[in-house]
């Protein structure tokens, strides 16, 4: 339990973690007034049994006990204060260090991570830690620390009493030990239900307009039905265990009062070892309080394992290697881009096999082949969305890996066939990443990528709110907002991936116009499937099982045998590849 507290604390944060440990001290103020109760109880039984109760007695006791109520309560209103910003100011601050963590890990990470998962950890799993973990804390520490000091001040009255209670202090925890070992059995089935149960939804979400297509809308259904059910089955389980052990620790904590009450009386009745009066009646009244707020910390505490779990997938996440990003701000001259001898592997997958090539400054280059051949991973790794695993990639002959983070992506922009829109306005979405921009430039960005008339039609023009994700435009609109984004940003390395893909044919001239728009005087790199769109390209490169297999000018293939000669010949897709 305390290894449990210490590691949230510590993953909280240290000003956080200040607090925590600064409510603990402010709960063991809170326990004491607690305790002190029984004296001052105390004092008023024995002046009434022996009947010598004076008002400086009456007084002396009612103090206490109006002290004890004061302070506890101003002390636990800032105890409470203080674990719940903690808890929640530590929640907030880590959902900001994962997203920012987020950002610099490869992007192969993403492959093997689903968003579901990575949503289920910043929202269920930190709100855990930040509502259940902040409870969980309060009530085991304050249950733990109000029963160990009663228990002290019955060793002050009679040292059998305190040795009954702490008795079953100890039963308590032997059996809260078993209750944590079905916790720690059952809180991996819990997170990873609650994480099957977040991915599910949101493919549900983001399929539904496929399953409706496919009329497959029943099994869709059915899957997301089973999901929910396995949800309820492993929250229904976890509740069945824990019941029966949560009520014999609850049956342990009564039946150690009831002792007490019957060792009480029996005492006094003793005539051999006889215990007075007064102190009886206040062990009597002590057996009915001592435990009351470690009852409530056993109920807790099989949350605990929750809580580390929890702990455990947010660390995880934060645990995965960044890239190095601390690399220096470094302005090339040229965006001549050349790549030598370059391996790159998914796990145990090799993708890219011994690739090297050079593209001059202000050249386009474009990468076509069988679909999975690398080019869409080789485009990535010379805009370093990976490391590579071996050979060098190189901007105006410097190493990628040698500039910061920062600098190195100010020379790139990327027009995907996925475009994302943020819920946002379509001109916010158009100036992302440069939020000052001033809205002629807006316009003139708009203009450019062909999406200016179908803006202004809008009823609120740019100001429109779409979607997340753009889900309230089209494919093609949603592109050449996404080209408008490119254009704005306008930096001098463009990487086009199917970027004329979702287009609408009547569309696609004013699109190609666009796309010629972004890329003058630019050093351009594209994959794309059409012929139109590649032959024009200063070279293009025929990427296949992880090799460069052909290169040249369109002219220069189509004079040779090869893969790019035999698609063009044959003016159709061979199965499983594109150009």
């Amino acid at each position: 339990m305390i290894n449990i507290l210490s590691r949230f604390f510590t993953f909280s944060g240290e000003e956080n973690k200040k607090k925590f440990i600064t409510s603990i001290i402010l709960g063991i103020i809170e326990a004491l007034c607690q305790a002190v109760r029984i004296p001052a109880i105390y004092l008023i039984v024995r002046g009434m049994v022996n009947e010598d109760l004076d008002s400086k007695t009456i007084w002396m006791a009612f103090g206490i006990l109006i002290a004890g109520i004061i302070i506890q309560i101003t002390v636990s209103g800032k105890s409470q204060m203080l674990q719940t910003e903690a808890g929640y100011t530590g929640s907030c601050n880590k959902r900001i260090e994962i997203a920012s963590h987020l950002r610099y890990l490869p992007m192969g990470y993403f492959n093997s991570n689903s968003l579901g998962y990575i949503t289920s950890v910043t929202t269920n799993t930190m709100e855990n830690l930040a509502d259940v973990a902040t409870r969980v804390v309060m009530m085991t520490t304050k249950g733990i620390l109000e029963a160990g000091l009663i228990t002290l001040i019955l060793y002050a009255f009679d040292w059998r009493i305190g040795l009954v209670a702490t008795v079953g202090i100890v039963l308590f925890f032997l059996v809260n030990r078993i209750t944590q070992r079905v916790s720690n059995k059952m809180s991996p089935r819990k997170l990873a239900a609650d994480t099957g149960l977040v991915e599910q939804i949101l493919e549900f979400i983001q399929g539904i307009s496929e399953a409706k297509n496919y009329n497959m809308t029943v099994e869709s259904n059915k899957k997301l039905e089973d999901t929910i059910d396995e949800a309820s089955a492993v929250c229904t389980d976890m509740e069945l265990k824990f019941v029966p052990l949560l009520g014999l620790q609850t049956w342990l904590i009564k039946m150690t009062g009831v002792v007490m009450c019957a060792l009480s009386l029996i005492f006094y009745l003793d005539v051999n070892d006889k215990m007075d009066l007064p102190s009886c009646i206040v062990m009597l009244i002590a057996s009915f309080i001592v435990f009351a707020a470690l009852e409530s910390a056993g109920n807790y505490s099989s949350l605990l394992r929750t809580v580390d779990m929890s702990v455990e997938k947010a660390s995880g996440i934060l645990a995965i290697e960044e890239m190095d990003i601390s690399g220096k701000e470094i302005a090339p001259k040229t965006r001549d881009i050349e790549v030598s001898d370059i391996d790159f592997a998914y796990e145990e997958r090799k993708v890219i096999d011994g690739v090297s090539l050079k593209i001059p400054e202000n050249t386009s280059a474009a990468f076509v082949g069988p679909s999975g051949g690398g080019k869409t991973t080789l485009c990535h790794l010379i805009a370093r969305f990976w490391d590579v695993n071996s050979g060098t990639v190189k901007l105006d002959g410097t190493d990628v890996r040698e500039y910061s983070m920062d600098s190195l992506m100010e020379n790139f922009s990327f027009v995907f066939q996925n475009v994302y829109l943020f819920h946002d306005t379509i001109a916010n979405n158009i100036r992302f990443g440069q939020p000052d921009t001033p809205m002629d430039k807006v316009i003139e960005a708009a203009k450019k990528a062909c999406c200016h008339d179908f803006i202004s039609a809008l009823p609120d023009g740019y100001d429109t709110v779409i979607g997340e994700g753009g889900a309230s435009l089209s494919g093609g609109e949603k592109q050449r907002i996404s080209i408008a984004r490119a254009i704005l940003k306008d930096s001098p390395v463009i990487i086009l991936d199917e970027a004329t893909a979702n287009v609408d044919p009547e569309n696609e001239k004013d699109l190609m116009d666009a796309i010629e728009a972004l890329t003058k005087e630019k050093t351009v790199l594209m994959i794309a499937h059409r012929l139109k769109t590649v032959r024009n390209a200063d070279k293009i490169y025929v990427v296949d099982k992880g090799h460069i297999a052909q290169s040249g000018t369109h002219a220069e293939l189509m004079a040779k045998d090869g893969i790019y000669r035999t698609f063009v010949d044959t003016r159709k897709e061979a199965v499983g590849w594109k150009i």
